[in-house]
């Protein structure tokens, strides 16, 4: 199978990516990638979210690989709890929100706990080492219980527009080995 044959879904977390967020600049450069949509980012409701993804990976056999942000993060492994077969061959998991955390923002349903299960395709781990949403530590823990191997981006906050990363060619490399895969 030919990494041309990847499919690559993005996958934003809560609030959406806007235009200055990586995963939209990789979409410009790459239109073949598609965001999956979600009916309310706002205030999200994880069974909603789970569906949405599986209606878009459910779309093709094709070999596909997800790009997940913040909450998009707990959506792939919630996912992966309940269709662990499918055509998803690796996910790249960037910046996690810690939603067990007191500290995180109300107005998501759902998503806590976070599954701690190995996840059953290959993925890697992106976390900042100030990021307000995770602690590195906490990161760190997330990769073990998931059988991914964790990247650490140094001091970037939580990775996301606020970050200015642009197309952010470190994070794309990681896609780009997991898209060859």
């Amino acid at each position: 199978m030919s990494a041309s044959d990847t499919r690559v879904l993005i996958l934003p977390g809560r609030g959406g990516s806007g235009p200055d967020h990586w995963q939209s600049h990789w979409e410009q450069a790459h239109p073949a990638f598609r965001r999956v949509q979600q009916r309310e980012w706002e205030s999200p409701d994880r069974a909603e979210w789970v569906e949405a993804l599986q209606a878009a990976v459910s779309e093709s056999q094709r070999p596909t690989v997800l790009v997940a942000h913040s909450l998009s993060v707990s959506l792939v492994n919630h996912w992966a709890q309940q269709y662990p077969h499918g055509p998803v061959k690796g996910a790249l998991l960037v910046a996690p929100s810690d939603v067990e955390a007191p500290a995180y923002p109300p107005g998501t349903t759902g998503f806590a706990p976070l599954p701690r299960q190995r996840l059953p395709f290959r993925s890697i781990v992106i976390a900042s080492t100030d990021d307000p949403r995770v602690s590195l530590p906490r990161a760190t823990a997330f990769a073990e219980a998931w059988g991914a191997r964790l990247e650490v981006a140094g001091a970037h906050g939580h990775l996301g527009s606020a970050s200015l990363l642009a197309a952010w060619p470190y994070g794309y490399g990681f896609l780009q080995e997991l898209i060859d895969a």
